[in-house]
């Protein structure tokens, strides 16, 4: 399915919280609870059946699984990680993941701080990739193309 817009895709989220009626829709209701207190600009989205928050990018997915809610995040392995949060997903290039079984609590205050840091990282790497495609107009201008 295709990304819908924000009030299709937060309803979509939240019926995906009611159908899973356990654990792991409490738990998914949580860290969207988090994930909207660490950045009230943060945008809900639908995609690949999955719900996706974004600022200037994915910030991360959650997705669900009869044993785990999984958070990935897109650019994971460029954020700093300093509360070993990340316990998924840790030799690829990219991604990282957050494995939350069932029992497990995850630590509100470094969630927040690590949404806080993808969407800064999102906003450094959309402001730096303005900026080279600038430079690249501003050249191709002076060569009279």
């Amino acid at each position: 399915m295709a990304s819908k817009g924000e009030g299709a895709a937060s309803e979509l989220i939240t019926a995906r919280i009611r159908e899973l009626g356990d654990w792991r829709g409490k738990t998914l209701a949580l860290v969207r609870k988090l994930i909207h207190e660490a950045d009230a600009a943060i945008l809900e989205e639908w995609k690949w059946q999955t719900p996706v928050w974004s600022h200037d990018g994915i910030v991360c997915t959650g997705e669900t699984y009869k044993q785990t809610v999984k958070l990935t995040f897109a650019q994971g392995a460029f954020l700093k990680n300093p509360h070993r949060l990340f316990n998924s997903g840790l030799e690829g290039n990219v991604r990282r993941a957050i494995d939350l079984r069932e029992q497990e609590e995850i630590d509100g205050p470094s969630f927040r701080e690590l949404i806080r840091e993808a969407v800064a990282f999102n906003q450094e790497a959309r402001s730096e990739g303005a900026a080279v495609k600038g430079k690249r107009s501003a050249k191709t201008k002076s060569k009279g193309r």
